[in-house]
Parts: C-alpha cells; sequence; structure tokens
C-alpha cells in the first residue's frame, strides 16, 4: 500500500509543481510593484464586495415585507442562505488548509490592500460568485445576468491585482460562490412547489 502511494506521490508532483508555478506565474503578471492609477479602483472595487454581498439581499427583503411580496421576499432569504453556505465552507477550508498569502511565499510581490487570514480560497471572490449567481438564478435575465458577473469577476481580478490571492484562490471561490447558490436555488425549487401544480 505504502508503495502504491509513493507511485501515486510521485507521478502527480510534477503537475502540483507546474500548476504552483502556473499560479505565480499568473500573478507576477497581474500583480505590479509600482503604485498603479488604477490600484484605488480595485481597492473600491474589492471593498464594494461586502457591501453589495449583504445590501441586496437586505433591500429585497426589506421591499419583499413592505410590499408584502412573498417572492421577493423568498428570493432574498436564498439568496441569504447562499451566502451563509458560501461563508461556511469557505472558512472551513481558510483555515484548515492554511495557505500563507502570496506576498509572505514570494516577497517580489506587492500587497496592496490589508488582510488578516489565510489565502485559500478568496472570500471576496466566493461571497462575490455567490451574490452573482443567485440573482441572476432567481431573475434569469441579461440585464441582471452581465452586470452582476461582470462585478463578481471584477471582484475576484481585484483581489489578485492587489497581491492577496493566487489565481487558485480566485478560481476556489467562484466555484465555491456559484455551487452555493445553485444549491440553495435548487433547494429553494423544491421546497417551495406550487400548490396548484400539485393538484393538477
Amino acid at each position: 500500500m505504502n508503495r502504491k502511494v509513493c507511485i501515486i506521490f510521485l507521478l502527480l508532483l510534477p503537475a502540483v509543481i507546474y500548476s504552483q508555478n502556473l499560479d505565480i506565474s499568473i500573478l507576477r503578471s497581474i500583480n505590479s510593484p509600482e503604485t498603479l492609477p488604477s490600484d484605488n479602483f480595485f481597492r473600491f472595487v474589492s471593498n464594494s464586495e461586502i457591501y453589495i454581498a449583504l445590501g441586496i439581499p437586505s433591500g429585497m427583503a426589506i421591499a419583499g415585507l413592505v410590499k408584502d411580496d412573498e417572492d421577493l421576499f423568498r428570493n432574498a432569504c436564498v439568496i441569504f442562505g447562499s451566502a451563509a453556505l458560501t461563508s461556511g465552507i469557505t472558512l472551513i477550508l481558510k483555515y484548515s488548509v492554511d495557505r500563507d498569502r502570496p506576498f509572505v511565499t514570494y516577497p517580489d510581490i506587492t500587497k496592496k490592500t490589508d488582510v488578516n487570514s489565510p489565502s485559500f480560497p478568496s472570500g471576496h471572490t466566493s461571497s462575490a460568485f455567490s451574490t452573482a449567481t443567485s440573482l441572476s438564478l432567481e431573475y434569469p435575465k441579461w440585464y441582471i445576468i452581465v452586470p452582476s458577473f461582470a462585478w463578481a469577476g471584477t471582484v475576484g481580478y481585484s483581489r489578485m491585482h492587489l497581491g492577496v490571492h493566487y489565481p487558485s484562490d480566485v478560481l476556489a471561490g467562484a466555484v465555491i460562490g456559484a455551487g452555493s447558490a445553485w444549491i440553495a436555488h435548487a433547494l429553494n425549487k423544491r421546497l417551495n412547489v406550487n400548490p396548484n401544480k400539485r393538484q393538477r
């Protein structure tokens, strides 16, 4: 058994090394040691994550209660549920994997914003993609989908531009956020089957 494990490890080692090299190579092409005019823009986009991720479902929930709109309130709850699932998975992985930030491992990577948690996965990205995917699933219109994913993608890119995440952190965050939104949407559909359809 030990010999098989060693053989598998030796076979996978080149792929792991290559992926790590690719990870840092991509990050180096995005992050700049110089102060750039775009730095403030990407800090703004990065910081917008918490306000949009909480503000949109909160506004929907309040509007749903005021207007007595059950669908709107339920959709807000679905987005909140997706956010909660995303946060839980992200936190568990962050402190289980405990990956150092890129600027810690590679001194040539310049940190351009403050961070105080492990690197993998990107929490900003997972939250942004959770919000974007939830909105797109609940309201599948191009004028919702396009700006939602444009914003989420820019949040993910900003984390690399600011030197605080590897591309693999961002990719994992996007998958976690989108996956959590899909799960929350599917559960909502299953739990809220139209009674009229049941009678038919």
